[in-house]
């Protein structure tokens, strides 16, 4: 069984096919051996904030020490973030080789198990094999009837913020959903509960009392917020005004802490160590896609995967209180059977205009249907053919949004700051389905990159040439004294470049490394993005290549393997100071850098116009530890000693 086969398989026994039920599950994880006995859990239950409260859980007691399990729904990008062990995702291999053993057991049963079941068996099998100290599992839908509830009684059942969802499944009430939710109470168990609707609370304490569990009680007042910033919030928690620092974004991230930190208590309680300092890494460190995620900054696109009008709702207090006075442009995509009304009532004042499209599901609401509502309630709005094309105009028009905004404030005499406006554009905002948020994840830093270089290209070009002149040589400088330092007196095998249009040149540079003894080649471009590194045979071998890039003349050049070089300058077009980078896209230095020594010197060179404060980036991007400007030398997190492999 091949990966493909597996997931084929697995999504081929939709659920909707089937009536809500534990019985299938039971039966198919006791013909496998019931593997879900022979462990731990956290079980968590709840309408928003189930995933964000399940990473922090589980971030924790992996710094703790504890071999974990989390089981999240849906993914976002690959199907296998649903099964993970101490942060990784289950195997292709362990997925295919289990979905198989599953198989053989699912198709002899009489009523053929679900998607979820099947998926809730696999990850049952995967977190035995795996020796889990504890599993953090996350209820798929609803709570008393979902596929997660066979287990037994959990160290904790957690119940966080419930509102109106899948009605027809769940009850049309907050009453009637929460004691759907409050089915993964057991006898046996601590009960942790957000702080919801005198309604819902009524209900999740009237069964606690029925199960004989104690119920503790989330309370939002023990949060103390500090400083927020689209880097991340500050906050105690008392009475021990201990201080923590969370990457999460959203006051409702803070209101799940205290959901968290609730848990961590009780299972302390239980015979768990978890230290202060544990809880402090693991709330530092956690990651959580698609919630009021800021995918970039320059330009600045956050993605988020609320889908309902409370999530519409968070989704408003968060832009109020990171983009205060700020217009953002949407790029929305929903589910037709959402309640779109209303989440557009709350996002709306916001707006400046809207960009639609489809998400990635049969229950999708057709981009031009949503377009077209919006233009009944009088809002600008655009629909695209596919979330590829939504990016692109997404960014485009925010660029064009910032550029008018910002002639109007020179007109004012006003400056940028004061008026919000940047040169990277307004803000785009990605929301309404999780189904969109995967595509989203995975063709931005392709496209953003486009953005990027033209927001870098724009700042460079802003110089004059009196000014680029004096950084050049300002960059020459630098980069002497970098190069004495790696090398005193001894000679190198440089790979160096020409400075074409407006980009930062070298020339002085190269002309010093020569006199000092250097052997200094130059690029020249092959088919399908590859390089040569060729030492020119005098000052007349030039000519213009790809691009119009002078070049050596390869007939008169001596051609240096990459294993001979010792160093290699490297332009870009923009950079980041954690030595990402961003060229023009044709990867001729991405092919080029893995074929060098692992200890082959890496500087990139730019002018200080170009940083970006978060490059967008590819798997195959190469970080590069030295990066040079006019202003001086940057050795970033990732810089090499002798035995370093070049970062990828």
């Amino acid at each position: 069984m091949t990966i493909q086969e597996a997931i084929d398989y697995i999504n081929h026994h939709n659920w909707s096919q089937w009536k809500l039920g534990l019985d299938r599950t039971r039966e198919l994880l006791h013909r496998l051996g019931d593997p879900q006995k022979n462990l731990r859990f956290v079980h968590v239950a709840g309408s928003n904030g189930k995933g964000s409260t399940c990473a922090m859980l589980e971030r924790i007691l992996r710094e703790a020490g504890y071999r974990t399990g989390l089981f999240p729904s849906p993914y976002i990008e690959d199907f296998r973030e649903r099964i993970q062990v101490s942060g990784e995702y289950i195997t292709e291999e362990a997925l295919c080789e289990i979905t198989d053993r599953v198989r053989q057991e699912a198709d002899a049963m009489e009523d053929h198990p679900s998607q979820f079941e099947l998926i809730t068996a696999i990850g049952m099998l995967y977190f035995d094999q795996a020796k889990c100290d504890i599993v953090v599992l996350e209820v798929g839908l609803g709570g008393e009837f979902d596929a997660t509830n066979v287990i037994d009684p959990p160290e904790a059942a957690v119940i966080t913020h419930i509102g109106l969802e899948h009605t027809q499944y769940l009850g049309d009430t907050l009453a009637a959903i929460a004691r759907t939710k409050s089915g993964i109470i057991k006898t046996g168990a601590d009960v942790v509960l957000y702080e919801n609707d005198a309604e819902v609370m009524d209900v999740v304490e009237a069964v606690c009392k029925e199960r004989n569990c104690r119920l503790h009680i989330a309370q939002r007042n023990r949060i103390v917020p500090m400083e927020a910033s689209l880097q991340g919030q500050s906050f105690q928690y008392l009475p021990a005004q201990t201080a923590f620092f969370l990457p999460l974004l959203g006051r409702y991230q803070l209101d799940n802490a205290a959901v968290v930190l609730t848990t961590v208590e009780v299972l302390r309680g239980r015979g768990f160590a978890i230290t202060d300092e544990d809880v402090r890494r693991g709330l530092a460190k956690v990651q959580w896609p698609a919630r009021f995620e800021v995918l970039c900054r320059e330009p600045l696109f956050i993605l988020d995967g609320g889908h309902n009008p409370q999530c519409a709702q968070a989704l408003a207090e968060s832009i109020e209180a990171y983009l205060p006075q700020q217009k953002v442009v949407y790029l929305m995509g929903v589910l037709a059977e959402k309640d779109y009304v209303k989440i557009v009532d709350a996002i709306a004042p916001y707006a400046a205009e809207f960009v639609c499209v489809t998400p990635d599901s049969e229950r999708a609401m057709k981009a031009t249907a949503l377009a077209a509502y919006l233009k009944e309630r009088g809002l600008k709005a655009k629909a695209c053919g596919s979330v590829e094309e939504g990016i692109t105009t997404a960014l485009t028009r925010a660029a064009s949004l910032g550029d008018q905004a910002g002639s109007v404030a020179d007109g004012q005499q006003t400056t940028a700051k004061k008026s919000g406006v940047s040169d990277t554009g307004i803000p785009v905002v990605a929301f309404g389905s999780l189904y969109m948020a995967g595509a989203i994840r995975t063709a931005f830093p392709r496209l953003c990159k486009k953005q990027q270089r033209i927001i870098a290209t724009k700042r460079r070009r802003a110089m004059s040439q009196e000014e680029r002149e004096e950084k050049n040589r300002k960059i020459s400088e630098n980069l002497q004294k970098v190069l004495e330092e790696l090398f005193a007196e001894q000679p190198v095998k440089l790979f160096s470049y020409r400075g074409v249009w407006d980009e930062a040149n070298v020339d002085l540079f190269n002309e010093w490394a020569k006199a000092k003894g250097a052997q200094v080649a130059y690029p020249i471009s092959q088919p399908k993005g590859n390089m040569l590194a060729a030492v020119p045979g005098d000052r007349s071998a030039w000519r213009k290549g790809k691009y119009d890039i002078p070049e050596p003349v390869l007939e008169n050049a001596t051609v240096l393997a990459p294993q001979e070089i010792d160093v290699i300058i490297v332009p870009c077009v923009a950079f980041e100071r954690s030595g990402r980078r961003c060229g023009h896209g044709a990867g001729y230095y991405d092919r080029f850098i893995p074929a060098c020594r692992p200890d082959t010197k890496l500087i990139m060179v730019a002018y200080d116009a170009q940083e970006i404060e978060t490059v967008a980036t590819q798997y195959f991007d190469n970080t590069i530890p030295i990066i040079v400007t006019e202003s001086g030398v940057i050795r970033t997190s990732c810089i090499q000693s002798d035995s370093d492999q070049n970062p990828v």
